[in-house]
């Protein structure tokens, strides 16, 4: 880099590139992490992202959303790995709930990780659906695209994902009482 600085070789459209994602790269991982559930998996996701970003960036950065096509390429990777690895088995711990208020936001932290572990038990498209539609705010049309099926599957995505969680949350509460 330096030496293609030394002698003016860079284009803008690289910097412009670095810029964007200096102001973005937080928020794409936080979209992977919802999206994936896991850390690693949304850093991994994200890094395959940025990598084809970055060697089609004159595409990418005309386009009238470059954010969109990039979380779109997020989505991509992660649905990559998913066929790469689609019947692996990830345990996670039983979600437990905290009855006590607590004052430092350890309850809303439980009730968090409660809502993530019972997440992780979906499908993936199932959950990808669902992050989609409640965390991103996106329309069954924009999921669709995003997981390149009919808006009526993306619909039967998040129909069936609510039906496991909410038949999960009853057994929980009878279980409970």
């Amino acid at each position: 880099m330096e030496a293609a600085l030394a002698t003016g070789e860079v284009q803008s459209g690289a910097i412009d590139f670095e810029v964007w994602v200096t102001e973005k790269a937080d928020a794409l991982l936080r979209f992977a992490y919802v999206l994936t559930g896991d850390h690693q998996l949304a850093e991994d996701a994200v890094q395959d992202a940025l990598t084809t970003a970055c060697a089609r960036w004159a595409r990418v950065s005309r386009a009238d959303d470059p954010e969109a096509y990039v979380k779109r390429m997020v989505v991509n990777a992660h649905i990559s790995w998913w066929r790469r690895f689609r019947r692996r088995e990830a345990p996670v711990e039983d979600p437990t709930r905290t009855t006590a208020a607590a004052p430092d936001g350890t309850a809303n932290r439980a009730d968090a990780e409660a809502v993530w572990a019972l997440c992780a038990t979906l499908p993936d498209k199932q959950r990808a659906a669902v992050v989609l539609r409640f965390y991103e705010e996106l329309s069954y049309a924009e999921i669709a695209t995003l997981l390149h099926c009919a808006e009526a599957t993306a619909r039967s995505h998040v129909h069936r994902a609510l039906a496991v969680l909410k038949d999960t949350l009853s057994k929980e509460g009878a279980e409970d009482a």
